[in-house]
């Protein structure tokens, strides 16, 4: 249905950018920078990225700083309208998973010998030529980098260099590219600006048109300066800041908490709209299906909160119920038949990508209900749901819409947590003879709080629903990841929306820029902004299909250094990783010492070729088998699964050997 839906919406998004283009100002698809840009990176406007150079000092933020794009700064898309820099300036510094970006002619990251994907760990070596620096702590940062494998013309190929953990919330970060060389072993010199503000040591007068750069520049040089690197041999230095937890998490938790505030102590109201009794022979797992409503607080500017609304906000800036407005959520339950004889554990199912909640009903999540008396409820991840596949190819090609996406997800995300409130609360929805049997005895057990299982994109949001719920306390990521701006180059699913993007954006460079312009955003919609603190009070169980064409494998390592989940060795057979150390930097959890009370990741081989060590997907025949869905289809996995989510113990369900899956249809 999805795939049917987005071949329409597809055409129709590509007609519509093809006729507004010749009548829209000329987008170049190059440019150097004008006023405000960056005077360092003459190539492209927003470089080097991130930059506190498009940050301005506030003492009103955690940070001390703000983002403060101009809307000249911010590239227009094809149809040419400027793009409204609002939603990025609340942010009091960049995305903790940024990409950084920067654009060196003629670079060849081989011979210049930069850590790649396959050897993180040489990115901390001491004469590494790329150099990331924590200055408040003085600690080196793991990174891989790699050239843009999109690009299409090699004049204009980002470095893209990618934290192999999350930078910290609020922490400043230096940047120095150094001893760069070009295919031939040349050293690249540094260019003009940055020779003159840096290499050429001494201040420059006042009235120079590089002087405001040095001087904002200095206390970056002088971190790395510490940390043994010279300016003499670098190419290029820049500083950026993280943005601070407050900022990354604020909206939703101020949300969250102003609708819990005027819960109080009660369940939400709810009314059951449908219920469905199957037999045996219809149905052999599942008993009922049960289907109603939800009625959550508005915080969305249009009443009753359609595809394309943004947070209504005060004064402050920040989130505001819109008055009288009320969010309707729909909602399904899967009730098995073992319900009938034991009250059943209550979980929340998150669904996959812009999909709906009927995936509740699917046949692996009927299998986890019926082998583990489960009963999972799920309702649409609003924001990122089959309804809003016109918004996100609407925002690709005009950026002024983006906001919508992760502003309307945070309100499908409080709609998640109203409905486990319901679910768990002694006057919620097992009140209603729809969740009891014959004899009046609730079908669901509220002794021991609710779960919360979701695969793919019910995931990648997951962790950030978990971060937020007041009733959940242990989380199953499947199939996951995190980091929009990270996953899409590297998934198939971002095919048909890759079409709009070329058009809206045809340069490659500038494609780069936008994808992380869009995760500074996103961040408060995904597990990216909440990772750093996710496992503080919330256990996790991620699991990984290695091979992955969907939901990068690079990605979901990048998830567990960050959460600090432990790995479930043996993890898979000898020579299957083609990492110089496999699962770098992510501590492992010995066989001997299971089961294990933490967060934890599991990785399920179904045989799959390894994904490309490149930012591209695995596309094509050669890499044979998508195991995306595998591992929920294995009964090995749920019964990890259900004990992790009923006990919190992490258990041994493979032996001594490496986890498998066997390849579904």
């Amino acid at each position: 249905m999805l795939h049917r839906l987005l071949r329409g919406l597809l055409a129709a998004a590509l007609a519509a950018a093809a006729l507004l283009a010749p009548d829209a100002p000329a987008a170049e698809a190059a440019g150097p920078s004008g006023p405000g840009c960056d005077p360092l990176a003459p190539a492209e406007c927003l470089l080097p990225f991130p930059n506190d150079w498009y940050t301005r000092p506030d003492p009103a933020t955690d940070t001390g700083r703000r983002v403060s794009f101009g809307a000249a700064t911010l590239p227009r898309a094809a149809a040419g309208r400027p793009v409204d820099p609002t939603a990025w300036n609340r942010s009091d510094g960049f995305s903790p998973g940024s990409t950084l970006i920067a654009h060196v002619p003629g670079l060849d990251p081989a011979a210049t010998g930069t850590a790649p994907l396959t050897d993180i760990g040489r990115s901390l070596a001491p004469d590494a030529p790329v150099v990331l620096i924590d200055t408040r702590t003085g600690e080196r940062w793991p990174y891989w980098a790699e050239a843009d494998a999109n690009a299409t013309d090699p004049a204009r190929r980002a470095l893209l260099i990618h934290p192999a953990r999350n930078f910290r919330d609020g922490h400043h970060y230096a940047v120095a590219l150094r001893h760069l060389k070009d295919g031939a072993g040349r050293t690249i010199p540094a260019a003009e600006p940055f020779a003159a503000v840096a290499v050429a040591g001494r201040p420059l007068p006042a009235g120079h048109p590089l002087y405001a750069r040095q001087r904002q520049l200095r206390p970056a040089l002088k971190a790395l300066h510490r940390a043994g690197v010279r300016s003499e041999g670098t190419y290029l230095a820049w500083d950026f800041t993280v943005a601070s937890t407050r900022s990354l998490t604020g909206d939703l938790f101020t949300v969250r908490d102003d609708a819990f505030r005027r819960l109080g102590g009660r369940s939400p109201a709810f009314a059951v709209t449908g219920v469905t009794d199957f037999t045996a022979e219809q149905d052999p797992r599942i008993a009922r299906e049960v289907t109603g409503r939800i009625s959550v607080p508005g915080y969305l500017d249009l009443p009753g909160g359609p595809p394309g609304s943004v947070l209504h906000r005060g004064r402050d800036g920040l989130p505001r119920r819109l008055p009288g407005s009320s969010q309707l959520a729909e909602f399904r339950c899967e009730i098995p038949r073992s319900a009938f004889r034991t009250p059943s554990h209550p979980a929340l199912y998150g669904h996959g990508l812009l999909g709906r909640r009927s995936e509740v009903g699917a046949g692996n999540v009927k299998a986890m209900a019926a082998e583990h008396n489960f009963t999972f409820c799920a309702t649409d991840w609003i924001g990122m749901a089959e309804e809003d596949v016109p918004v996100v190819l609407g925002a690709l090609a005009d950026p002024n819409l983006f906001p919508a996406v992760p502003e309307r997800s945070e309100q499908g995300m409080l709609n998640a947590l109203f409905l486990a409130r319901a679910l768990i609360h002694a006057d919620g929805l097992t009140t209603d003879a729809a969740f009891r049997d014959a004899d009046g005895r609730p079908l669901v057990d509220l002794r021991h709080g609710i779960g919360y299982d979701g695969n793919s994109q019910g995931g990648i949001l997951g962790g950030a629903l978990v971060a937020a719920s007041p009733d959940i306390r242990r989380g199953v990521l499947g199939v996951t990841g995190m980091n929009y701006g990270l996953l899409l180059n590297r998934s198939v699913d971002f095919a048909p929306f890759q079409q709009v993007l070329d058009l809206s954006y045809p340069d490659k460079l500038r494609q780069q820029i936008v994808l992380q312009l869009f995760q500074m955003v996103w961040d408060r919609g995904e597990t990216n902004a909440y990772a750093n603190h996710l496992t503080d009070r919330h256990q996790v169980l991620m699991h990984i299909a290695y091979g992955d064409h969907q939901v990068a494998n690079a990605a979901a390592d990048v998830e567990a250094r960050t959460i600090g989940a432990r790995l479930i060795t043996p993890v898979l057979a000898p020579g299957r990783s083609p990492d110089t150390v496999p699962y770098w930097g992510i501590k492992t959890v010995a066989s001997g010492r299971l089961p294990y009370r933490g967060s934890a990741m599991t990785v399920w081989d179904s045989g799959t070729p390894t994904p490309p060590l490149t930012n591209t997907p695995p596309a094509g025949p050669v890499y044979g088998h998508d195991p995306h869905s595998d591992p929920r289809n294995s009964s090995a996995a749920r019964q990890q699964k259900a004990t992790f989510l009923t006990t919190g113990r992490v258990i041994n369900v493979c032996g001594n050997t490496p986890c498998t899956a066997a390849p579904t249809s």
